[in-house]
């Protein structure tokens, strides 16, 4: 079997390499060092040296590692062995791995996309901005200290579900009240371990979200063509409206505030404002801030007039996260929304309500690439200088040329520099792309609160 510096070699040298794979020659040499080459790039080697796959996914190891280096080839038809599950993709790729969780009946398929937190796997998880979407952690070690009932923030998952790198362990950590994997079982939910997380990353970044299928056969049979063929048919996140789906279905109150050592989470006795919270997919603990910050909160269905809204006589208004295409979403949504411009109430908006607000002032959002996902996102507040690490999960941007006059950008990211927040100049109105409840920072953005407060304060 040849060795990794012998396929190098055949193709010329390290620059020559570099130069076919479009890679640096750093990543060459760090080829050289771990005796191995990505997946990603075992076609183009297979088509360059002639050398059959064997040859390509086993170079610098044992033969007896050739199954699981073909586990991430593309268009495998039979799984290797020791694997029960597979991440099939809509271009035929295939991952397959070792599945827990919820065995599939009906294979879940959805935008695969990564989050790079190293922490909040269970948060996470039940955020139901994920509703439509195949969760790949970054992060290896996933399910390490277990679940329990005070770190949800819903009720059920939407995300339609998870992959992992590492197998799940049995959990290591003084609130753990129950394994992950049984857990994501009693929920229905699909996980699949031992995929090679960091080219399916690489593949995400470099060619967008893709869309993707779990399966995980109680019985280990695969019909990869029909998977692939349910994957390249799903029609994708825009134009979806998901918000719906995940919203209450009547209105509720919220006095529950933050978590806290010893005591736990709190209750809210005193509040001095009355917000009406709008939910699009609403996390809990925005809710808890809100409640934290003295408001008295009454939450509201997704699909609620402006009437509805106003009929609560609420000090503010805030548009809660959610998931799906914001043009989609803002169908119904938008016009609510003017309504309470119109009313003159103090609005904050966060991730999905941010581009909801954006719609409704006019406007424009669209759809990024790989979308922003994870606990360790920079921003940069344009009106004090000050750079913010935040929580992120969305898939949609605002399109920060079509703001119109009197609406300006407060926040932009230091990744991509894409928007990241607006206000407008002459009412009290303001939003966030990022998630300041989400304990970024840890407590980077948790003025905002603050601030929504205050503007009640001087509306009042």
């Amino acid at each position: 079997m040849a060795s990794v510096d012998e396929i190098i070699d055949r193709l010329g040298g390290a620059e020559a390499a570099a130069r076919l794979l479009g890679v640096g020659t750093e990543a060459v040499r760090k080829w050289r060092q771990s005796r191995s080459f990505p997946a990603r790039h075992w076609p183009a080697l297979i088509q360059a040296t002639g050398f059959p796959l064997d040859a390509i996914a086993g170079a610098g190891r044992p033969d007896t590692a050739t199954d699981t280096a073909r586990a991430a080839m593309p268009n495998p038809t039979e799984p290797p062995a020791g694997a029960t599950a597979a991440l099939v993709l809509g271009d035929g790729t295939v991952f397959w791995g070792r599945g827990f969780g919820a065995p599939t009946v009906e294979s879940p398929v959805g935008e695969v996309c990564f989050n790079t937190g190293m922490t909040g796997y269970q948060e996470t998880l039940t955020d139901p901005s994920y509703a439509g979407q195949i969760i790949t952690f970054t992060f290896p070690h996933i399910g390490n200290v277990g679940v329990n009932p005070e770190d949800v923030e819903a009720t059920t998952i939407a995300a339609r579900g998870v992959v992992v790198k590492q197998d799940i362990t049995e959990p290591s950590n003084w609130r753990a009240a129950e394994h992950l994997a049984s857990w994501l079982r009693a929920q229905g939910v699909t996980g699949v371990g031992g995929i090679d997380t960091r080219a399916l990353t690489v593949r995400i970044r470099d060619g967008g979200a893709p869309n993707g299928v779990l399966a995980f056969p109680a019985d280990g049979r695969f019909d990869i063509s029909v998977l692939v063929a349910q994957a390249r048919g799903w029609p994708g996140l825009e134009g979806m409206d998901l918000a719906r789906q995940v919203s209450c279905t009547q209105s509720y109150s919220w006095d529950e505030t933050c978590w806290s050592w010893p005591a736990g989470h709190g209750q809210q006795t005193a509040p001095r404002h009355h917000v009406v919270a709008v939910d699009y997919g609403a996390k809990r603990n925005i809710l808890r801030c809100l409640a934290d910050a003295g408001c008295r909160v009454t939450v509201v269905p997704a699909t609620a007039s402006a009437e509805d809204i106003l009929r609560h006589a609420p000090d503010g208004v805030f548009l809660s996260n959610g998931p799906g295409d914001p043009a989609a979403t803002g169908a119904y949504a938008v016009p609510a929304i003017s309504g309470v411009l119109d009313a003159g109430k103090p609005v904050f908006g966060i991730c999905l309500g941010h581009q909801l607000l954006a719609l409704a002032l006019g406007a424009r959002t669209y759809k990024l690439n790989r979308g922003h996902r994870g606990a360790n996102q920079p921003v940069k507040d344009l009106s004090t200088g000050r750079v913010e690490i935040t929580s992120q999960n969305h898939g949609f941007a605002v399109d920060e040329k079509s703001l119109p006059a009197g609406v300006r950008v407060t926040h932009v990211s230091l990744f991509d520099g894409s928007n990241e927040g607006i206000a407008c100049d002459d009412r009290p109105v303001f939003s966030v792309q990022y998630h300041p409840e989400a304990s970024p920072g840890p407590s980077d953005s948790h003025y905002l609160f603050r601030r929504f407060v205050g503007m009640m304060e001087r509306a009042g």
